[in-house]
């Protein structure tokens, strides 16, 4: 499976401690990330990673353009709901917003906290998301 990842940087601990848990699940499938994101999991992990441009460089568009194309799988995005984040409120709102909709739009699965990138990857591992092959 082709799986994105997109993560803010105050989740980046929350990542690392997820890619290590599941980097037996993860090296099986293909990943992409934005250049930050990309790198985060690289170091936490050693798994292999496809390397877009930072995110708000067009990283998240990159990855929006594998979702038209249908060659995306799922999406993990760890962000922070909350209003203290740590970048352009405004633009990446807008940004990440759209990659979510793009989700919805083409029926790609998307996990946007922990415990429902848990039940993703533990379904993906299950094969419970074989129709995307």
């Amino acid at each position: 499976m082709r799986i994105g990842f997109v993560t803010e940087q105050s989740k980046r601990e929350m990542l690392m401690n997820f890619v290590i848990a599941y980097k037996l699940l993860l090296e099986k499938h293909e990943l992409f990330a934005p250049e930050a994101t990309a790198r985060t999991i690289k170091q936490a992990a050693g798994l292999k990673v496809t390397s877009y441009l930072p995110g708000d460089m067009g990283g998240v568009s990159q990855l929006m353009t594998q979702i038209e194309r249908d060659e995306l799988d799922a999406l993990i995005y760890f962000y922070s709901p909350g209003t203290n984040m740590q970048f352009d409120i405004i633009a990446h709102t807008e940004q990440f917003s759209e990659l979510i909709r793009k989700c919805d739009e083409y029926c790609i699965p998307c996990a946007t906290n922990l415990g429902s990138a848990e039940v993703l990857i533990l379904g993906i591992a299950n094969g419970d998301l074989d129709w995307r092959l």
